[in-house]
């Protein structure tokens, strides 16, 4: 089994000595220091890969990432991360990430079901999908309904960053941190903002009628129905 990894070892190796050969200080720096200003949350899938996404270095971007970026209050593994960034490391952005294409979500959307803990895992995507399920019934074409539920998904996930103990915690001691919903096209290596930018409780004051009828607009086959 061992010999199914020594490419990666190898791997390991090259990327080491190229990046120590570009910057001789690379690898001393991230030791002495990690201030990332942003927390990425996103998912685990493969071809998202947060860092290269946004031209930043390591140590420059905080990352927590699952199946279908999902964000839930009983998630401890989740909710530690968001606390860590927040409460320690003093991240100024908390952005949730979904992507086009995104098999979690698709899964939760079409099935089929496997009854394990994948699928319990996706009974969260498919409370997002039983809150907007009218909507996105008027969308017949299915990249376009499924690109549409990766946006409300990342939209729901966001509320939910907004709506934590530690975002809520942070906003009443006057600490400044903004909450945003995203989404990565995997077509083009391109990130969507969704409209969602929350700097402090009263931001969320109507934000998800704001979003919907935004992305209502954005949808050609949501307004033309």
């Amino acid at each position: 089994m061992e010999d199914a990894l020594t490419s990666l070892l190898a791997n390991n190796q090259r990327w080491a000595t190229e990046a120590t050969q570009r910057d001789s200080e690379f690898f001393s720096r991230l030791v002495r220091q990690q201030r990332p200003e942003y927390l990425w949350i996103g998912c685990s899938d493969a071809r998202v890969p947060a860092n290269d996404i946004v031209g930043l270095l390591p140590g420059e971007l905080f990352v927590h990432r699952n199946v279908a970026n999902v964000v839930t209050h009983s998630d401890v593994n989740c909710q530690s991360v968001l606390q860590y960034a927040v409460d320690v490391l003093k991240v100024k952005h908390v952005i949730v990430v979904g992507h086009y294409g995104c098999g979690g979500v698709q899964l939760a959307l079409n099935g089929p079901r496997s009854g394990g803990v994948a699928d319990f895992w996706l009974g969260h995507v498919r409370d997002v999908i039983g809150r907007h399920r009218e909507l996105i019934a008027r969308i017949e074409d299915p990249r376009a309904k499924l690109d549409l539920v990766v946006e409300l998904n990342s939209l729901e996930q966001a509320l939910n960053v907004c709506h934590s103990a530690t975002l809520q915690a942070a906003w009443t001691r006057g600490q400044q941190v903004s909450v945003h919903a995203w989404a990565y096209d995997l077509h083009d290596g391109r990130v969507r903002t969704l409209g969602v930018s929350v700097n402090q409780p009263d931001d969320l004051k109507d934000l998800r009628d704001r979003v919907l009828a935004r992305v209502t607009g954005e949808h050609p086959s949501i307004s033309e129905s």
